[in-house]
Formats: structure tokens, C-alpha cells, sequence
């Protein structure tokens, strides 16, 4: 490989808010490329985080931050564009990147003062920075979906309209890109259909470096079950809700921790709902700690949960990073049957319990025969470390990532020649 090719990873979000991007810096500097990240700043919370980032990696940082001009200029094109749509007018790429409310200005005056040859856009909000640097340096657009991102939407107009503004960037950008991943099967699917691209699958996976050295032994009482959950944002519509009830409905003593922040006080909401339950006692909210703190954390619980809603069609279709921090910490998973996390379960065998979270009696007696049979726990928790160690890791989903920028390349210069 060339030695002068050049990638330049964007995203609208913080370095510590993002770990699949630092893990794709990371595996395309390893594989020879020259690496230069832009990314947003805005995040008080997690500037310490990215400064602890920024210190140890081999590739270089660039940090944005929106101005107040930036501000004024994405609520003025919000109106603009509204008035636009109302009006039956189409709403330009352009117009509809500043009008979904981030900092485009600050991010496109950024990317665009670096040069590369490939840009990789992570979320819609980075595609409008990435595509003018390609116009401005006659370079590749590649985009990474974490999500299915004009599948966001929830109900009401104004979701209504962000989706709309998704759906014209993207038509815009995600057709003309060289280089396009998924972090699920059915999200490639779904870009595959719209846009005519062919995704690939890139899961939400962590290097074995973070992985105890071995699975942690069930080691504690008969009839009981130490359950956990993490996000970045404690939220009421990830099926936590649900869990509380189970837990309340199982004979089996089960506790419960949530890891994030709670920012929006839904961790309050959460605890008054356990409160009414009865096992206020057995539920903890813990705060934020460094990404990279995540499966060691994950390790010491019995059960980890991944319990995504209907909430939106991107939902039933992700496969969060959540899954694979439990396997790989040797923890084996609940699921819910969302579309996506029901074609994933027979693939993880005994480390997976899928439920509905409608049933909350079903969720119960999966909980009591987890606390209740030990041998059962302990194969459960044994397939899932043989999974994060063998499968579902990120020494295996970085090959992948390294041989689509190859071929991408490849295909520029079969073309040029």
C-alpha cells in the first residue's frame, strides 16, 4: 500500500462518545494509513475523556467547536427550511444539513482544511463536512451507519421533519460514496435498499486487550442474579422499565445496576418506578466512567441487558455495542426480540435469553432459571467468553474494515488507469 494515502475520519460527536471511530483511527493508522480524526467539542462532560484519548493515540486530532454563529445560523435555516417544506419546495442538502441542529459550519470549515484522500463521515451530521472536503480535494467519500439513521424518527411533526432533513442528506452523499459500513446486518440492508449501496458489516465489537483474563465465576448465594446495564444517557425507552417489573415478579433475588449519565433525570424516574415495585434496595445508579473501563466493569455481573424497544425502525434494526461488551467480558445476554437481536440470538446459542419485554412473567422465569440453576449460568457465561474470544471481537471485525478502504482504493486506480 501506498504510504501516501491519507484517511480523515469525522464526526459531529466527541472522541470519548465515539469508541468505533478511535477503534477505526486505530486499525487504519495500523494498516499504514496517515490518520487525522476531526471531531466536535462541545461535550463539557466528556473533556477529560478525550483529552485521555487524545494524549495516547498514534494519529492526530482535530477538535471543533460550534461558535455562537453557528448556533444562530442552524436555527435560521431550521425556519428556512421549514418554511421551504411547508411550502411544498424541496430542501437543498445544504440548507437541510444546517437545519438538523449540529455543528455543521464548525465541522465543514474543519474537515475541509484537511487533506486526504478518503473521508469517512460517522453520522449523517458529518456527511455535508466530508462531502464538500471530497469536492474541495478531488478525494473519496466513505460513510460509516451506526445507525439507520432516517430511521430514527419517532412519532409527531417535528420528528417528522428531522427525517425529512436526514433523508436529503443522505440521498445527497450516501449514493456517491466509495466506501459505505454498517454496524448491523439488517442496517446494511436497509442502506443497500434506499440508496443502492452495498454495506459492509462492521459490529460494534472491542479488542481482546480489553477482556479479563478469564470469565469471572458465578460466586455468589443460591437464587441470585446480578444484572447490568450501561449507556451513555440513562433513558426511559431502552425497556428498563420492563426489567423492574420482571425483577419485581421473580422469586430469585435480582439486582440491578445502571451505568450512564443522568443527565435528563430519567435515573430518577427509573428508582420511583422501583420504588413502587418494592426493590428500590436492589436497584443502583453508577455514573459515567472512561469507555475503555466498560468491559472490565461488565465482568463481575451475571447477566448483561440489551433491551432495545420499537421505539423506532433504527432500533429494531441495530445491534448495540452493548452486546458485545457483555461477550466479551463473559457475560452472557438478555435480549429483546427486536427483528435484529432475534436473527443475532441463535448465533450466541446459550449466552443469549431472548424475551418480549411485554412479558414480563417470561422475562421473570428466564431470570429465575438463570438464578436457580448454576450449572446453566456457569456454560452460559462460558460460551459467551469463548464468543468474545473467538467471534465477536475486534481483531476480527478490523480485517474487514481494512480490506473495504483497500478495495475502495483499489477501484479509484482501476478507474484512473
Amino acid at each position: 500500500m501506498a504510504p501516501s494515502r491519507s484517511v480523515c475520519v469525522v464526526s459531529p460527536g466527541s472522541l470519548s462518545s465515539n469508541p468505533r471511530l478511535v477503534k477505526e483511527a486505530d486499525a487504519l493508522h495500523n494498516a499504514g494509513y496517515d490518520v487525522t480524526a476531526v471531531v466536535c467539542s462541545d461535550s463539557n462532560d466528556l473533556g477529560a475523556y478525550d483529552d485521555e484519548i487524545v494524549a495516547r493515540v498514534p494519529w492526530r486530532v482535530r477538535r471543533a467547536t460550534r461558535s455562537a454563529t453557528d448556533r444562530y445560523v442552524s436555527r435560521a435555516a431550521r425556519l428556512w427550511a421549514r418554511f421551504q417544506s411547508a411550502g411544498g419546495r424541496a430542501v437543498g442538502p445544504s440548507l437541510a444539513s444546517a437545519a438538523y441542529g449540529v455543528p455543521s459550519g464548525a465541522l465543514r470549515r474543519a474537515t475541509v482544511a484537511v487533506r486526504a484522500d478518503l473521508y469517512i463521515a460517522h453520522y449523517v451530521a458529518a456527511l455535508p463536512a466530508a462531502a464538500a472536503a471530497v469536492r474541495r480535494h478531488g478525494a473519496l467519500l466513505g460513510f460509516d451507519a451506526e445507525d439507520f439513521h432516517s430511521g430514527e424518527g419517532g412519532e409527531g411533526p417535528a420528528e417528522a421533519f428531522r427525517m425529512q432533513m436526514v433523508e436529503r442528506v443522505e440521498g445527497a452523499t450516501v449514493p456517491s460514496c466509495s466506501h459505505v459500513t454498517a454496524a448491523a446486518p439488517l442496517i446494511g440492508q436497509a442502506y443497500a435498499a434506499r440508496y443502492g449501496v452495498t454495506p459492509v458489516t462492521i459490529l460494534n465489537v472491542f479488542p481482546l486487550a480489553m477482556a479479563p483474563s478469564a470469565p469471572v465465576a458465578t460466586s455468589g448465594p443460591p437464587n441470585q442474579l446480578k444484572a447490568y446495564w450501561f449507556s451513555q444517557t440513562i433513558g426511559l425507552d431502552r425497556g428498563l422499565q420492563a426489567f423492574l417489573r420482571a425483577m419485581a415478579r421473580a422469586r430469585a433475588h435480582v439486582t440491578l445496576d445502571i451505568r450512564g449519565s443522568n443527565r435528563w433525570g430519567h435515573g430518577e424516574t427509573l428508582m420511583a418506578l422501583a420504588r413502587d415495585l418494592g426493590i428500590a434496595a436492589r436497584v443502583r445508579i453508577l455514573p459515567m466512567v472512561a469507555p475503555d473501563e466498560m468491559v472490565r466493569l461488565a465482568a463481575s455481573y451475571d447477566l448483561g441487558l440489551s433491551l432495545e424497544t420499537d421505539v423506532s425502525e433504527s432500533r429494531r434494526l441495530c445491534l448495540t455495542n452493548k452486546i458485545f461488551t457483555y461477550l466479551l467480558a463473559g457475560v452472557p445476554v438478555m435480549l429483546s426480540d427486536t427483528p435484529a437481536q432475534r436473527a443475532l440470538a441463535p448465533e450466541l446459542g446459550s449466552a443469549a435469553a431472548l424475551v418480549t419485554l411485554g412479558d414480563p412473567d417470561g422475562m421473570a422465569g428466564q431470570l429465575d432459571r438463570l438464578a436457580n440453576e448454576l450449572a446453566a449460568l456457569t456454560v452460559a457465561k462460558a460460551v459467551a467468553w469463548r464468543l468474545g474470544q473467538q467471534r465477536y471481537n475486534w481483531e476480527v471485525e478490523r480485517e474487514a474494515l481494512v480490506r473495504s478502504v483497500a478495495k475502495a482504493f483499489e477501484r479509484r486506480d482501476r478507474g484512473a488507469r
